[in-house]
C-alpha cells in the first residue's frame, strides 16, 4: 500500500494579519494615551474603478477601527494633475496625517512618477517613493512597501532565522520583486532575482530553500520547479473560470496565485495559500507603516509589531 505524501504546512496569512492588526491597534491606543498622537491616514483614489474603489473602502473601515484617523479623497477620473499634486502638497503638510497612499493605477493622463515622488518621504506608507528604495537599498530605516513587508515577516514567522538561505524571487517589479530582494538580502540570504528573461527557470527555482512567485501569471510555477523542503510564498492573486462548468458558464470566477497550489502542497515544507496567504497582509502592514510614519514623526520609538 503506497503512502499518501506528506502536505505542506500552510502559512496562514489570514490569521497573522489579524494579530498584527491587534498589535497595531493597542501599540496606537498606547501611542494616543501616552502621546495624544492619533495616526492619520490619507488615501487618494482618482477614477471609479470597482475593484479600486472596494479596496480604498476598507483600507478606511480597518483604518478606523484600527483607533486612526481615516481621510479618503475621491477624485474624478479627469481630474487635472496639477490639482492632485496640489491635494498631495496639502496633506504632506498636515501635521494630523502621517501617512499618504494614492490608488494604483491612475487615470493614462497622470504621470505616476510624478505623483509618487511628490509625497513626502516620512508619509510614503507604500513605500514607493525614491527616498525610501534608496533606504531600503543601504539598510537605513525607512518605509519599506506593504506586500514585501508582509512576506517577510511570514517568513520570518514560520522559518525563524533567515540566514545563509538561499532565495528565488520570480518577478522584479518595483512594487514587490526588487523590495523582497532588498529584505531579504538584509536578512542574509542569498538572493536572485529570476524574470521573463531567466534560462532555465525551473532549474533555478529548484536550487531554492525559499522561492517566492510575484509574476501575476495563474499556477506557473509547478510543482516539479520546488526543491522538496522548500518554503514558498505566493504573492499572485490570479481569476480564472470557476471549475465546474455550469458556474463559469454564468461568468463565476475562483482566484490563484503564481503557483500551482496543489503540485506545491506535496513538495514544499510550508506554503501560503491563495486566497489567504499575502493578501490579508498587505492592509495589516499598511497600518503598521502608518502607525510607524506617526512614532517617527513625533519622535517616538516605535513599538515592535512583528511578533
Amino acid at each position: 500500500m503506497t503512502a499518501e505524501p506528506s502536505r505542506a504546512t500552510l502559512i496562514d496569512g489570514k490569521a497573522f494579519a489579524a494579530g498584527l492588526v491587534e498589535r497595531v491597534t493597542a501599540a496606537t491606543a498606547r501611542l494616543q494615551s501616552a502621546h495624544g498622537l492619533k495616526p492619520g491616514l490619507a488615501v487618494v483614489i482618482v477614477g471609479e474603478d470597482p475593484a479600486s474603489q472596494v479596496y480604498v473602502r476598507n483600507k478606511g473601515e480597518r483604518t478606523q477601527a484600527a483607533g486612526m484617523r481615516s481621510d479618503t479623497h475621491r477624485l474624478s477620473e479627469t481630474t487635472p494633475q496639477a490639482d492632485l499634486l496640489a491635494l498631495i502638497a496639502t496633506l504632506n503638510a498636515d501635521s494630523g496625517i502621517h501617512g499618504i497612499l494614492v490608488q494604483l493605477p491612475l487615470p493614462s493622463h497622470i504621470d505616476t512618477a510624478a505623483v509618487l515622488a511628490a509625497i513626502d518621504p516620512d508619509k510614503d506608507v507604500d513605500g514607493f517613493h525614491v527616498v525610501n528604495v534608496g533606504r531600503l537599498a543601504v539598510g537605513l530605516p525607512g518605509l519599506v512597501p506593504c506586500t514585501p513587508l508582509g512576506c517577510l515577516m511570514l517568513l520570518k514567522n514560520a522559518l525563524g532565522d533567515l540566514t545563509g538561505l538561499n532565495a528565488v524571487i520570480v518577478g522584479r517589479s518595483n512594487i514587490v520583486g526588487k523590495p523582497m530582494a532588498q529584505l531579504l538580502l538584509a536578512e542574509s540570504c542569498t538572493v536572485t532575482i529570476a524574470h521573463s528573461r531567466t534560462r532555465d527557470l525551473p532549474a533555478l527555482c529548484r536550487t531554492a530553500d525559499i522561492l517566492v512567485a510575484a509574476v501575476g501569471r495563474p499556477e506557473m510555477i509547478r510543482g516539479d520547479w520546488i526543491r522538496p523542503g522548500a518554503t514558498v510564498i505566493d504573492v499572485g492573486i490570479n481569476r480564472l473560470p470557476a471549475r465546474d462548468p455550469a458556474r463559469a458558464a454564468e461568468g463565476k470566477t475562483r482566484l490563484v496565485g503564481d503557483v500551482a497550489f496543489d503540485e506545491a502542497a506535496v513538495v514544499a515544507q510550508y506554503v501560503t495559500p491563495v486566497p489567504g496567504g499575502v493578501g490579508p497582509m498587505t492592509i495589516a502592514c499598511l497600518l503598521a507603516n502608518t502607525y510607524t510614519a506617526a512614532c517617527r514623526a513625533a519622535g517616538v520609538t516605535p513599538e515592535r509589531l512583528d511578533a
